[in-house]
């Protein structure tokens, strides 16, 4: 039954689609506005058709329906509740489903919105084309709502699997397709804007907030991914550079390269082409990483659903992609700059830069993941390009990219006094260099990555708490208010500016986090309780033993799986710091898969993360033990990034400002 109603839900969902793309086009031809509004009705009604079989599977899965094949392939009798859910999105079916949802999200709110401009008209058949790929893919080729062919109400389904049933997949997967998918509505505006020869910036600053809250999820959903990779794969780290974590890497390099443009075009009325170009760069850029996370032409651990839905993914790429040079290149004339950059110490000379900088970030990591597949091709030969080539390429343009981070607060618009800029450097430029000199003599290296690392992190961050201390200082002066409340009336009045501000310190430490990685200790160890005790300088590890935990004697934390358990005391310097419980699962219903749990004791300067390699018969445990300095500086950072993005997300000012101007 549920077979049945799921895939007439779609079909319904893709006839009312199509008929939406079909009228919306018809009614901007011939001006037909009774039309028009049948058409976004019809949109509308096939979001809600969508919403009711995403629920209809979510449902399914709750009660393990294992008449679907879906439901046998990604949950269980024994999966916990959370991963019941979770396994919606597991699957290339259920992944497939869940875009259409969120992509109906959007589209929801931007009819319920009940705005009118002058762009919707066109807005809605974009969005409709975008929805009507995914739900042909969806209803016909990976439905799922597809019945199984053999019902195993014994068994009671495979299972979600193991690396899967970890908490940050509830969040991971859904942020990163809010991120994605929200691209959609401003690349809309932009094709809309396009079509009606709309080449003024009002089209641009009204999906200014469209687009900064898909980039804000996009950040933290890279970073949350980064995070159960740290916790869940076992090798100690939290990015490969592996072909999915690039993936969803490349969109945000333009989207954050466009975000910064936008202002040129907001203050200056400049890069009007650059920016339209951005915006559907990046839309493409969500659709090419969907292709190849899904289409199987790239091996990777983040990979989990891949398919041969490839071609069809590589189709609509190429669809879109051509659609979008048309545009381009017929409106090419008409998205002229009325202004030009006239000072390369100016403003808009830093924004253009570090444009520039982010395209040639991901230029290196288009050429990286694409090569191993275009020497496959012409050669036959299966190489890997790792992270070697990545970091040596990456960390340096990184670095000019924080070095200008740092300076363009004290660049003026048009143009800046050379004199006045030097002034402003000189006393960040003195603090940082004392502390990388400490860094070095500490270190025992004044010339490495690490020590430019320390010298850009801290002068970036210096003129940036400058910046603030600078503002709270006047207006305290002039309202004779205390320190905190003159610090939140400059965030109030100026939310854009000191809102990027944080961001930008939120960056940085991340990238302290990430600078850290280079004092990392990796040793593995074995234990038995004949030699218990175990070394990594000033540490001291002594192992107590192991056992056996099961449904039987834990009911609910192993309701499915059995785990091997071990017991770690871990000592500082003679201080105990506490006891870690070292374990590995097998998951006797999907065939006795084995996962090493990772185990840690975390504080803000360090991890020391440990995971079980083995433990046989006799006792003796194998351990990889890693001491990880700073690492938990990248999820501060990433929570500081976040608390900025969203007090940026107010731009209702600058909207009614250009807006005014161009009226």
């Amino acid at each position: 039954m549920s077979s049945i109603l799921g895939f007439t839900l779609l079909f319904l969902s893709l006839l009312l689609c199509s008929y939406s793309i079909l009228a919306s086009f018809y009614a901007n031809i011939n001006g037909y506005k009774n039309l028009e509004k049948s058409s976004v009705n019809a949109l509308f009604a096939s979001c809600i058709t969508i919403f009711i079989s995403s629920f209809l599977l979510i449902f399914e899965l709750i009660n393990s329906n294992f008449e679907l094949e879906y439901v046998s392939k990604y949950s269980s009798s024994f999966t916990p509740l959370i991963y019941k859910i979770s396994a919606f999105w597991a699957g290339m079916e259920g992944s497939m489903l869940f875009w259409l949802f969120i992509l109906s999200i959007y589209i929801f709110a931007l009819i319920l919105s009940n705005k009118e401009d002058d762009y919707l008209p066109w807005v809605w058949p974009v969005l409709g084309i975008i929805q009507l790929f995914f739900i042909v893919l969806t209803t016909f080729f990976e439905n799922p709502f597809r019945p199984a062919l053999f019902v195993d109400e014994i068994g009671g389904g495979a299972g979600l699997n193991p690396l899967l049933q970890h908490p940050a997949m509830l969040i991971h997967p859904p942020m990163l397709y809010l991120g994605y998918i929200g691209f959609s509505v401003p690349f809309a505006y932009a094709v809309s804007a396009m079509i009606q020869k709309k080449t003024t910036s009002e089209w641009l600053l009204i999906t200014k907030r469209w687009t900064l809250f898909s980039w804000l999820l996009l950040s933290v959903a890279i970073v949350l991914g980064g995070r159960w990779a740290y916790l869940e794969l076992g090798w100690g780290g939290y990015w490969a550079w592996d072909p999915v974590e690039n993936a969803s890497f490349m969109p945000w390099l333009t989207g954050t390269a466009y975000l910064h443009s936008v202002l040129i075009e907001e203050k200056k009325n400049m890069l009007k082409f650059w920016n339209v170009l951005l915006i559907m760069l990046t839309f493409l850029l969500t659709i090419f990483g969907t292709y190849l996370t899904r289409s199987g032409i790239v091996s990777s651990v983040h990979a989990f659903a891949a398919t041969d839905l490839g071609i069809w993914f590589f189709y609509f790429v190429i669809f879109i992609l051509s659609s979008c040079v048309i545009i381009l290149t017929i409106r090419k004339g008409q998205l002229k700059p009325s202004n030009r950059i006239k000072n390369i110490f100016s403003k808009e000379s830093g924004f253009l830069f570090n444009n520039l900088i982010f395209i040639s970030l991901l230029i290196v990591v288009l050429w990286g993941t694409m090569f191993p597949i275009i020497n496959e091709a012409f050669s036959g030969d299966k190489i890997t390009v790792g992270a070697a080539y990545f970091n040596k390429i990456v960390v340096p343009i990184g670095l000019c990219l924080l070095l200008l981070m740092g300076v363009a607060p004290l660049l003026a618009w048009k143009k800046t006094s050379i004199k006045q800029l030097l002034k402003n450097l000189k006393s960040p430029l003195i603090i940082s260099l004392i502390i990388t000199f400490i860094f070095g003599f500490y270190l025992d290296n004044f010339i490495s990555y690490t020590t430019i690392s320390i010298f850009i992190i801290f002068l970036t961050l210096i003129i940036i708490l400058r910046e603030f201390l600078k503002g709270v200082r006047i207006i305290s002066k002039k309202e004779n208010l205390s320190f905190l409340k003159a610090l939140y009336s400059l965030l109030n009045r100026n939310r854009p500016r000191y809102g990027g501000y944080i961001v930008h310190v939120g960056i940085i430490v991340m990238l302290i986090g990430f600078t850290g990685h280079a004092f990392n200790r990796e040793v593995d160890l074995s234990f038995s309780m004949d030699n218990s005790t175990q070394s990594i300088e000033e540490y001291r590890f002594i192992y107590k033993g192991h056992w056996i935990e099961s449904i039987d004697t834990h009911p609910i934390e192993r309701k499915n799986h059995v785990a091997l358990v071990t017991e770690l005391d871990i000592f500082e310097d003679n201080d105990f710091v506490g006891t870690l419980l070292p374990e590995k699962r097998i998951y006797i219903h999907q065939n006795n898969q084995q996962h090493a749990e990772v185990m840690l004791i975390s504080s803000l300067l360090r991890d020391i993360y440990i995971i079980l390699g083995s433990l046989d018969e006799s006792g003796q445990a194998t351990m990889k033990i890693r001491i990880n300095p700073m690492v938990n500086f990248v999820w501060i950072g990433i929570s500081i990034l976040f608390l900025g993005g969203l007090l940026c997300l107010d731009f209702d000012s600058s909207v009614l400002r250009m807006v005014k101007r161009n009226d």
